[in-house]
């Protein structure tokens, strides 16, 4: 090589030199504010499948991102390499970079016991997925996972996601359906169809059925409104009257006849007192004595002023 060449090449090097402290500075300058920010790490453990959740996805707390995923892996590689293949629990076990402050235990589990859950969520159609974080109101419904081993960073409890949880649902509701017995609930369902409309149109062996019931209670409905028509109650209202009026008239002359009865049944009283005073004081006088005068008995309530006929 020759000596022509040397500066060409320091040059060059000079060049490349200047070109990576230009982008090292281009770096710091733009990206100071990730390199420098506080962060910390928290790990969450799934059950059902991650499809669409790769390491670098956003990690959000109500919409707002707060870090980052760094890693995703099973349990059984990360954990359980120590177990059998049949004795490992096989979750996926999601890393993730958070930005901020970082939480102490006792912060962790305030906000745990407070509901605060992740949850894979799908960006819209893409079909990209991100962990939320969030307070949810059901979380009492999905205990955290149990787990033996100690973790390598703080855990917070998952919860499934929403899509599994309605394909869960769909698939419980097929098997449920696939073990009904279909012709036996139609058979029970025409017994009882059958029985309504025995109930409604009756047997025709004593059981008139309701509706032969519902005509009866409408023919007296109309009987009674025919009583209390107007010109009805009044016809009724006069007879009633008339009965009344009689049934005074009849009051009134039976307690004159009794009045007169009991006054014609006094005078006698009398009467037998007076002989029976007579008797005990001159016996001889009923047998020797001249007759006692007739007692005369009042007709028709009227009676000499005496009261004796000689």
């Amino acid at each position: 090589m020759s000596n022509n060449s040397n500066p060409n090449y320091f040059r060059l090097g000079v060049f490349v030199l200047a070109a990576i402290g230009v982008l090292i500075a281009v770096v710091l300058i733009f990206g100071s504010g990730k390199f420098f920010k506080k962060s910390f790490y928290l790990e969450t453990y799934i059950k059902q499948s991650v499809t669409g959740l790769d390491s670098g996805a956003a990690v959000r707390f109500r919409g707002v991102k707060i870090g980052q995923v760094t890693t995703i892996g099973l349990s059984g590689d990360t954990y359980e390499k120590n177990l059998p293949f049949d004795q490992r629990r096989q979750y996926v076990v999601v890393r993730m970079k958070i930005f901020g402050e970082e939480l102490t235990e006792e912060q962790l589990a305030h906000f745990v016991r407070e509901h605060l859950r992740a949850r894979v969520k799908s960006m819209g159609i893409t079909g990209v997925n991100y962990i939320e974080f969030d307070f949810v109101s059901s979380a009492a419904d999905y205990p955290p996972l149990p787990y033996d081993w100690v973790p390598e960073y703080p855990v917070l409890p998952s919860m499934p996601n929403q899509t599994d949880e309605i394909i869960s649902g769909i698939e419980k509701f097929i098997a449920s359906a696939n073990e009904m017995n279909i012709e036996r609930t139609q058979k029970r369902l025409d017994e009882v169809l059958g029985s309504l409309n025995t109930m409604m149109a009756g047997d025709g062996k004593g059981n008139e059925g309701i509706i032969r019931s519902v005509k009866e209670l409408n023919t007296l409905l109309t009987r009674m409104a025919q009583v209390t028509d107007k010109n009805e109650l009044n016809i009724l209202m006069r007879e009633l009257m008339g009965a009344v009026v009689s049934l005074r008239q009849t009051v009134t002359s039976a307690q004159g006849d009794t009045t007169a009865t009991l006054e014609n049944i006094k005078q006698a009283s009398e009467n037998l007192n007076e002989l029976s005073r007579i008797a005990s004081q001159s016996p001889a006088s009923l047998i020797w004595g001249e007759p006692p005068p007739k007692i005369v008995l009042p007709m028709n309530g009227t009676q000499s002023p005496s009261g004796v006929q000689k």
